[in-house]
């Protein structure tokens, strides 16, 4: 079965919301062995609407629509998939009572215009929306069947999950593919460094799809695998993934798709490890990373911005002969910074950052882009500088932050 996706809506069509609402249905889609063969978006017109509908509903098997199931008068979608099914709108008690019991539960007033939201296409069937106040609909359009949701994302996915992909299951029966995507993560490799090292991967492994992501300043592999055999798709996909494994070593930092700073709490809680972070260029970015992941108060202890060289010295102890002989952006700087940071917090591990983000500040010997990052452990304090050549400023941070934590990711693996 092929399936495609629309999402309608002015805002989408002009590029002043990002569509985010279609990436998320094609995977939940493709995870139940759909194949998602077109991506339309259209605009608040009806005619054009009516038109797409028709269109799709003489080509493909599934169709799932997102937007214009609200109360105003720019929400156009039922009226249009009325049209393009040959029926008239009607009020649907299903739908009424599913609108009139969202205002009711949350004390509001129920205007007149929200019974709109109630007159679906003649002949279809309600989706419930338990987070909203539109319901969605089922219509059948040509030989396509229509699944209408609201483009509100939470509300979207809420009822992909809870009632469109369990009546697309139905629709399959028991013929239906399966499909598996793989994600691994790696972090060092530019993305054709990363072709190269897994060239000749599909030729080994017949029946896998490679596909490459630049996530900067990561790279991910996906692996794709579709058929009928569930348990034989898994083995072929997890022995493709060792052997992606293999060709990228400690590049490879996550084989689930998991971020760096989950990898590397996930570490520390291994070794009931602690961790203080003393940042400079990037500017409380690794910390914001590291308290995004549920639990990290289990490990992460403390975070010092020390921007200027007076905080280095006064709240971090960091020798004012270091800085007047290296200057703030040096190895040496970044582990009095690391050994600071681990000795104020009690921490096992100090993680430090000091560098030119850019896009001024700096010289020949320290041009922008480089970063020095100290990691202070209970074995001893490392050091290490790196050049990137990235010329704006945000590129630069993100890239500092993420090459501290690889290099604390690294040691926790072999310490």
């Amino acid at each position: 079965m092929i399936a495609e996706i629309i999402s309608t809506g002015d805002e989408i069509r002009s590029g002043a919301l990002v569509d985010s609402n279609s990436a998320h249905i094609a995977q939940k889609l493709e995870e139940t062995g759909l194949e998602v063969v077109r991506h339309t978006c259209v605009g608040d017109d009806p005619d054009m609407l009516e038109a797409v509908f028709r269109e799709i509903g003489g080509r493909s098997d599934i169709a799932v629509v997102t937007g214009g199931l609200g109360p105003t008068t720019d929400d156009l979608t039922a009226q249009a998939a009325a049209n393009a099914a040959g029926v008239s709108l009607a009020v649907d008690n299903t739908a009424l009572s599913s609108v009139e019991a969202f205002f009711k539960q949350r004390n509001f007033s129920m205007s007149p215009s929200n019974k709109k939201q109630a007159m679906l296409p003649e002949g279809a069937d309600c989706l419930y929306n338990p987070v909203g106040s539109a319901p969605g609909f089922v219509l059948k359009i040509g030989n396509c069947q229509f699944f209408f949701v609201p483009g509100v994302p939470f509300e979207m996915r809420k009822m992909i999950s809870d009632s469109v992909l369990p009546r697309i299951e139905k629709l399959q029966g028991g013929n239906r593919n399966f499909c598996m995507v793989k994600t691994i993560s790696t972090f060092g490799l530019t993305e054709s460094a990363t072709g190269e090292r897994l060239a000749g991967l599909t030729e080994e492994f017949p029946g896998i799809r490679l596909g490459l992501r630049a996530k900067f300043p990561e790279i991910q592999v996906k692996l794709y695998a579709n058929g009928e055999d569930e348990d034989t798709l898994g083995e072929l996909i997890e022995n493709a993934a060792k052997r992606v494994l293999q060709k990228t070593g400690k590049k490879a930092f996550s084989s689930d798709g998991t971020p760096m700073e989950a990898v590397v709490g996930d570490l520390l809680n291994k070794k009931n490890a602690t961790l203080a972070v003393a940042e400079s260029c990037t500017g409380g970015l690794i910390s914001h990373w590291m308290t995004n992941v549920a639990g990290s108060s289990d490990y992460f202890l403390f975070s010092g911005v020390t921007y200027s060289n007076d905080a280095k010295i006064n709240v971090l102890g960091v020798s004012p002969d270091t800085l007047r002989q290296y200057g703030a952006v040096h190895e040496e700087t970044a582990k009095e910074m690391a050994e600071g940071a681990r000795r104020v917090a009690g921490a096992v591990y100090g993680l430090s950052t000091s560098g030119i983000a850019g896009p001024g500040g700096g010289t020949d010997e320290k041009p922008v882009g480089t970063v020095c990052i100290g990691l202070a452990a209970p074995e001893g304090v490392k050091g290490l500088r790196f050049n990137f050549s990235f010329g704006r400023r945000a590129m630069n941070k993100t890239i500092f932050a993420m090459t501290a934590l690889d290099f604390l990711r690294r040691e926790l693996l072999v310490s």
